[in-house]
């Protein structure tokens, strides 16, 4: 199982994740958002189709996730989380 850390930035709005191993398969940095084929970034489409994401970063060996100024990392950092362990997972 992936093991993931959510921890925070400069920026209010997004949140690192670091994860134990490499985000993306190809080691290259992946950005996702709003018209991303979803293809170029499989992790990064299923942490998008959270509501509340608006923009997601993956690199090396973390994600950053942006949110909607309205958005609740309360309620999207578990969400979060479980999207990166599932995609892991499978």
């Amino acid at each position: 199982m992936v093991v993931v850390t959510p921890g925070g930035t400069p920026n209010p709005n997004a949140v690192k994740f670091t994860l134990d191993r490499p985000s993306t398969a190809s080691g290259r940095p992946e950005t996702f958002r709003d018209g991303t084929d979803p293809s170029v970034s499989p992790l990064g489409h299923r942490v998008f189709q959270i509501d509340g994401v608006t923009n997601v970063f993956c690199t090396a060996d973390f994600v950053s996730v942006t949110k909607e100024d309205d958005a609740d990392w309360g309620e999207l950092v578990p969400l979060v989380v479980a999207a990166i362990e599932g995609h892991f997972a499978e």
